[in-house]
């Protein structure tokens, strides 16, 4: 077996989340999972908007760049609402669609209050660690714990209000017309950020028929840190 799979993160997070599962995957899988602008050590190119279409637009350089042509498109939250326009386009070589708690295609969500919440804990270590307790239900090691947190104190100020502003609220249901390939998504049991409830009202409807909508029990929003094994599980199904 000899495939990439290309790994986008959630919002405030880095690539490296997905770290855990590269001694899970079988040899000869190479999986990618670069930092996207504004976010970890991604600087922004120039001009950059913040759009879940100029960061789709991103990744298909980001394929193009690393010669990818036969791969599964793994997306978690912010990332899954990124992978999912990509899918929609069809890249050459797609096999696959695996999605983790993404982001609703045509808008996430949120109270007002909450969103002005989140506006103002940008770079608040206090809100960080909120946030961490919010977005996990199993217990995590000292590393990954201190690996979240900074990574949320690391994103830029551009990256962080441009998702909660217009990103989380962008639209792209009409594109998932064009959405072919199989799509598995898989919630955590226990996510309090975007619920199963909600993934199976406002994402699963959009997917292509026969998608599979998987619960993890006892888990959170961060599946990749949380249940790793499940993950990796569902990667090697075909």
């Amino acid at each position: 077996m000899s495939y990439t799979i290309v790994a986008l993160h959630y919002w405030a997070g880095a690539g490296h989340e997905f770290d855990a599962l590269r001694p899970l995957l079988a040899d000869g899988v190479q999986l990618l999972a670069p930092d996207l602008p504004g976010f970890g050590r991604q600087a922004a190119p120039l001009h950059f908007d913040y759009s879940v279409r100029a960061y789709a637009d991103w990744v298909s350089d980001y394929l193009v760049q690393h010669q990818v042509n036969d791969f599964t498109l793994l997306g978690h939250s912010m990332g899954g609402k990124i992978a999912l326009l990509l899918a929609a386009r069809r890249p050459a070589g797609l096999r696959r669609l695996v999605l983790l708690s993404p982001s609703p295609p045509a808008g996430e969500p949120m109270i007002e209050k909450a969103r002005a919440t989140a506006l103002a804990a940008f770079r608040n270590p206090e809100a960080a660690e909120k946030t961490f307790r919010t977005i996990t239900n199993l217990p995590l090691s000292t590393a990954m714990h201190d690996e979240v947190i900074a990574d949320n104190l690391r994103s830029s100020k551009a990256g962080w209000n441009a998702w909660l502003e217009h990103g989380s609220r962008e639209d792209i249901a009409a594109e998932l017309a064009s959405l072919v390939v199989p799509c598995q998504l898989l919630v955590g049991a226990h996510d309090r950020a975007i619920s199963p409830a909600t993934q199976r009202r406002l994402t699963l409807p959009y997917l292509p028929a026969g998608s599979t909508c998987s619960e993890v029990p006892e888990a959170g929003h961060l599946l990749p840190l949380e249940a790793p094994e499940v993950v990796a599980a569902t990667l090697t199904q075909e």
